[in-house]
């Protein structure tokens, strides 16, 4: 079976209208037969629509999901079969696609963040433990927003933001380049007291009041739309995130909910905390999925019916690039409510396997070619590089991306893979993701084959350290299916090839500097070389430096970091991490820096356990009890 066109659903959309002289800055690709202005760009990012949500994505089982208003955009553009987020979470993918650095680059891999590294619930059940990671992106980031707010571009963010250690911590969207920034979930809200209740009405007083066409008013896409009216005269770049179709599940439509229910065959709900019917049989998701095409519709009609006042005679869509995408893999559920299904994809969001980290992907605007299908591999990544290069603007002088330029792929041939150059101006072959949390995973991929190496595999009958997966037979730009389930491991089969990818893997993850989990010393099931991990036995400050005293139990010192915080007690209490120097003494000593209120050590021994003096409490218990971690830490007073 011809494998036709598989991808992600990464949805970024990017309108493109260049811009006239009151932006000297901006040098646009500006055709020297027309007067077109300098583009604008939509990215439009999604919140955990899976690869398998939108109709035009559908293969093996028809999705019973109606999207028509994506599906004609990509008529309009390039659908993308394989496309990839950075991440299989939100936080790290929206930091990603923002600052073009790998999440693990950007040690930002997973969403919250910027906290010392404990165990979930109870220290004697959980084997290994997350590493530190950042919380959120550098206040100074030069994002891709500064660079267009740098040059001349109006910049305007609508939705969700979660690029910070909370929703509402710093920095928010202003901090980061952005001129204008809404954040109101509107239809998204909770409905009160559950979700078979507070359904929208026609009621002139009533804030999500159905329109004529019986969908509920949504705030969220409304100021995506404002932000377009009010700064059409002007190049801009608007970054509209929706809150669509992330938790909780629920629609304040009940004619939609009425509708999928008879359309799934399924009775109509009387439960309201549970839906455990497996597959894409939810009928609160399902209209979600319409809500959000219905909401990105009225954007794209915006565009292709309003004039542009800098390009008399013509549409904003016509000197508009859209990038379509999702975040991450579509979220398949949680205990007790099943919300849609990846398949043939494994798992979901959470995940580095396919299903956690395909998405969708739509990218369309002025000399794209249109209704073209490409098994291309692409990347979120790539959004950062690619915008400059369509707009004419230069890379700022020594920013790392870490992605790769599309917009030659994009104007000349989508289909053509060797127009994506990797660094070193080869074809790129390779992409990698890092995800040392929950599943515990690195993957790999290497042309049609995909590697993961699981860091939680010693002493557990569950996972093989290594796993191999042929995805596709690829010849002349046809991806042939082989398996996109990653269901046959043939990590036995080719041990020389498992040699070279584990390799090729380290190599990539050294150069990010990234950071592993850890083993839990506490753990009480089976764990080899437990009993030797050291002990951290004292510290004493002078002044901002500190000495801790350890003792080695058999297993050597081989890392110490310290773990502090500026903000000790603060309701965003905000931890970072740096070296610490360990002595053959058995002593080690880190300079506390400028502000540090609080402190902790973590020291890691050859055999990969992690020791944390003093000892952290679990994440449960600090939610319990309303505690910070500052209250169990050191106190640099």
């Amino acid at each position: 079976m011809k494998y036709k066109n598989y991808v992600t659903c990464l949805i970024v959309a990017i309108f493109c209208f260049s811009c006239n002289t009151q932006h000297p800055k901006v040098s646009s690709q500006k055709s020297q037969s027309t007067d077109r202005p300098e583009p604008n760009v939509l990215l439009l990012l999604t919140d955990d629509l899976g690869w398998q949500d939108v109709k035009i994505y559908d293969i093996d089982e028809p999705s019973p999901y109606e999207t028509p208003n994506i599906d004609a955009l990509a008529k309009n553009g390039v659908q993308f079969w394989q496309a990839y987020s950075p991440a299989p979470t939100c936080a790290p993918s929206r930091c990603a696609i923002m600052s073009g650095n790998h999440p693990a680059r950007a040690q930002k891999t997973h969403v919250v963040g910027g906290a010392p590294p404990t165990v979930y619930a109870r220290k004697e059940t959980q084997r290994i433990l997350d590493p530190w990671y950042s919380g959120r992106m550098p206040e100074n980031e030069m994002t891709l927003a500064r660079v267009l707010q740098q040059n001349g571009y109006t910049t305007g963010h609508a939705g969700k933001w979660h690029m910070a250690i909370n929703h509402h911590a710093f920095p928010q969207p202003e901090d980061q380049g952005f001129d204008v920034t809404t954040h109101d979930r509107g239809v998204t809200s909770p409905q009160k007291p559950h979700r078979l209740t507070d359904f929208a009405t026609t009621d002139a007083s009533d804030p999500y009041r159905l329109d004529e066409n019986g969908f509920p008013f949504h705030q969220n896409n409304q100021d995506a739309l404002n932000f377009i009216k009010d700064n059409k005269q002007d190049p801009f770049f608007l970054y509209y995130a929706t809150f669509l179709v992330h938790a909780p599940i629920h629609t304040r439509s009940k004619a939609l909910l009425e509708k999928y229910c008879e359309k799934l065959g399924v009775p109509f709900p009387t439960d309201p905390d549970h839906w455990e019917l497996e597959g894409q049989n939810n009928p609160y998701y399902a209209a979600m999925v319409e809500m959000l095409d219905y909401y990105v519709g009225q954007v794209f009609e915006y565009l292709e019916t309003t004039d542009d006042p800098r390009w008399p005679g013509h549409k904003l869509i016509e000197n508009t690039y859209i990038i379509f995408t999702s975040d991450n893999g579509g979220m398949e559920g949680h205990p007790g409510e099943v919300f849609t299904d990846n398949y043939p994809l494994d798992k979901g969001k959470i995940n580095a396997k396919e299903g956690g980290t395909r998405v969708p992907l739509l990218i369309s605007g002025p000399g794209i070619k249109k209704g073209v299908e490409s098994n291309v591999v692409v990347n979120g990544l790539d959004f950062y590089p690619t915008v400059l290069s369509l707009l004419g603007v230069e890379k700022p002088k020594d920013k790392h991306l870490d992605g790769a330029d599309l917009s030659t792929l994009l104007l000349k041939d989508p289909t053509d893979s060797k127009l994506v150059l990797d660094k070193n101006g080869n074809e790129r072959t390779t992409m990698m993701w890092h995800f040392p949390h929950a599943s515990y995973q690195s993957t790999l991929r290497v042309g049609d084959y995909k590697f993961i190496r699981n860091y939680d595999y010693k002493n557990n009958p569950r996972k093989s350290q290594f796993e191999l997966y042929k995805l596709y037979t690829t010849d002349k730009g046809i991806a042939e299916r082989v398996d996109i389930e990653e269901a046959n491991n043939l990590a036995t089969s080719y041990p020389e090839k498992i040699k070279e990818m584990n390799a090729q893997l380290t190599s990539v993850l050294t150069e990010m500097n990234a950071s592993y989990p850890s083993y839990n010393p506490y753990y009480k099931g089976e764990m080899e070389h437990k009993e030797t991990v050291p002990t951290v036995l004292s510290a004493s400050k002078t002044h901002n430096k500190v000495v801790f005293k350890y003792k080695e139990n058999g297993a050597e010192v081989v890392k110490a970091d310290l773990i502090y915080t500026t903000n000790g007690g603060h309701r965003y209490e905000e931890w970072f991490k740096i070296d610490a120097k360990i002595n053959t003494d058995g002593t080690i000593i880190a300079n506390l820096p400028k502000g540090t209120t609080h402190y902790v050590i973590n020291v890691i021994d050859t055999h990969n356990f992690l020791v944390s003096y003093p000892e952290m409490p679990t994440i449960k218990s600090l939610r319990k009890t309303k505690k910070k971690y500052s209250d169990y830490a050191l106190s640099s007073e």
